[in-house]
């Protein structure tokens, strides 16, 4: 991974372009603190500094490109509007674009969005945007992007492989460079597509060269991973759309060459570490992350080793968290933690076996779910159960007690296919 990009790409990202777009956002994208986090601090025995683009406009990083993109456009082709394909932050930070510049939008959305997304692009954009639900994915959004453009004249704006979009994201690492009256020795940032960490990393890399740039992506979306072990851009087949701010399949061709050429690494963090991560923010700090923009905080885990005594800023990207996934969150955090385990379970068809299994449970494992439905010509009655546990350490104990009672069952926490279907 080389220094400079812009030493070997003709279109990228320029230093100078990320303080002109600073100027032209200064009255419309909010400068987000830079604060030290006394508990993650003493955690990780390191000083862990949080950017909070969580608390911007529009609650995520995302109007800083849009805007950016949309204020280098002439009068001429603004009048002829904009257009865009997003399922989230994107599609909000257009939105407040075309409200506060006065531009047209059509925002394409998966039929699939959460109402709460869709009620945001609304209010942010008010009158000057038109919400189109078409298909049931991103691609499907994507594509009817595509050809309303084409036949609208409207101007595309892309989530990320736009260099003016990306000189949009850099401003928050000028933000951070001016804020920051330390030397910072590692800066972590979230990957989707890569725009937002091929726009800081220009940053850091001529200003603060010997910071470490550390991108995050979620486990179950390597993308740009993947294509920084193979030397190309790639589609993946499948993702896990859980870090939905995240979870691409392909990464952007331009922000592709810049983050093999800038960042030192890349952290895949599990969904359900990030999930952790979410409930401790909240809990503990009254922070609300969505899983993008707890996945900076839930990598510090992986490199605490490395980043005692350091100074080390982890950018919270977005706090568009819908609370109807609460639950999944919980679940899959608890599935993470070795807390939250699923059997199938044959009971004897005879009175008092369920008294027997409890009995053998104790007093410390909690029954979270049980479905059973007695068949009078069988022995024996499968039952799903899911059972909660105060510590990882009580799961061997459970299963010698469930052995030593002769419990007859299946475990499927590692069983995904059959889990995915009965759970």
């Amino acid at each position: 991974m080389e220094a400079n990009p812009s030493d070997n790409l003709p279109n990228v990202p320029t230093l100078d372009a990320i303080f002109l777009a600073a100027e032209r956002l200064r009255n419309v994208a909010a400068h987000t603190p830079l604060m030290q986090n006394l508990h993650l601090s003493e955690h990780y025995g390191a000083n862990i500094y949080l950017k909070r683009e969580d608390l911007q406009i529009v609650r995520s990083y995302k109007i800083r490109g849009a805007y950016n993109k949309m204020a280098n456009l002439s009068p001429e082709v603004l009048s002829k509007g904009v257009v865009c394909a997003s399922a989230g932050n994107h599609a909000q930070g257009v939105a407040y674009a075309c409200r506060k510049m006065g531009v047209q939008g059509v925002i394409f959305m998966p039929t699939t969005t959460p109402a709460q997304k869709i009620k945001q692009v609304g209010m942010f954009g008010k009158e000057w945007v038109t919400i189109q639900l078409v298909g049931d994915t991103y691609d499907d959004a994507y594509h009817a992007a595509m050809q309303y453009q084409a036949t609208h004249e409207a101007t595309f704006v892309h989530p990320f492989d736009d260099v003016q979009v990306m000189e949009g994201q850099g401003t928050v690492g000028l933000e951070i460079f001016k804020d920051a009256d330390f030397k910072i020795d590692y800066l972590l940032m979230a990957i989707g597509g890569g725009g937002l960490a091929s726009g800081v990393s220009t940053v850091f890399k001529q200003l603060s060269p010997k910071t470490k740039l550390i991108g995050v992506e979620p486990l179950g979306s390597p993308t740009m991973q993947r294509a920084i072990e193979e030397n190309h851009v790639l589609t993946l087949d499948k993702i896990d759309k859980f870090v939905d701010g995240a979870a691409v399949r392909r990464a952007g061709d331009i922000t592709f060459e810049i983050c093999r050429q800038n960042l030192d690494r890349i952290i895949l963090v599990p969904e359900g570490k990030v999930c952790s991560t979410i409930l401790q923010l909240y809990n503990e700090e009254a922070i609300v992350a969505e899983p993008a923009g707890a996945l900076t905080v839930a990598a510090l885990d992986f490199i605490k080793d490395e980043i005692k005594g350091k100074n080390v800023v982890a950018l919270i990207g977005g706090g568009n968290n819908d609370i109807t996934r609460t639950e999944e969150i919980k679940e899959r955090s608890l599935l993470y933690e070795g807390l939250k385990h699923y059997f199938i379970i044959r009971f004897p068809q005879r009175a008092g076996a369920f008294r027997d299994f409890v009995d053998v449970l104790g007093s410390d494992v909690d029954i979270t779910r049980f479905e059973y439905t007695k068949k009078t010509n069988r022995e024996q009655g499968p039952a799903l159960i899911g059972l909660e546990l105060k510590s990882r350490e009580d799961f061997a104990p459970l299963l010698r007690r469930m052995d030593e009672g002769r419990i007859a069952y299946e475990y499927l926490n590692d069983q995904p296919d059959l889990f995915q279907y009965l759970v």
